[in-house]
């Protein structure tokens, strides 16, 4: 999918806000910290970032990153994650699965679908014995 099919580049409209001198100083520490080339690439990751979490708060259709830290040796916790995934195969796009050591396997799983059937199935996962980490990594389907 091309970039500006994602992102439109329509019309941009510039406006002024004030903010007080204290606030401003914090603004531009993090436009210089993250390596934002201005305050406006800034305020439009937040504002992105903002629309993005009320996506996840109104149970819309959003994306998730599912990362996993599980333990190899337990056969039937693979047989659990494996069954869940294809329990929930309409959220499931893709999954990627890394050996991190001897003991422990890295799994990352894209999901898409209504807020609340993402963490379901993320909790689902999560609350398994045997693994050792679960992070959901929330994201929205950009329409900005």
């Amino acid at each position: 999918m091309a970039f500006d099919r994602i992102y439109p580049m329509g019309k941009t409209t510039r406006f002024c806000i004030s903010l007080p001198e204290e606030l401003l100083e914090e603004l531009d520490k993090r436009v210089i910290k993250r390596g934002y080339s201005s305050r406006s690439e800034l305020v439009r990751d937040l504002i992105r970032d903002l629309l993005s979490q009320e996506k996840w708060q109104e149970n819309q259709e959003v994306l998730g990153v599912l990362s996993l830290i599980y333990d190899h040796h337990d056969k039937e916790l693979i047989y659990r994650l494996l069954d869940l995934q294809h329990r929930y195969h309409v959220n499931v796009l893709c999954s990627t699965h890394l050996h991190l050591d001897h003991d422990s396997c890295l799994e990352v799983i894209v999901i898409r679908g209504k807020a609340d059937e993402l963490e379901t199935l993320s909790n689902s996962i999560g609350g398994l014995r045997g693994v050792k980490l679960s992070k959901l990594s929330r994201i929205s389907l950009p329409n900005l």
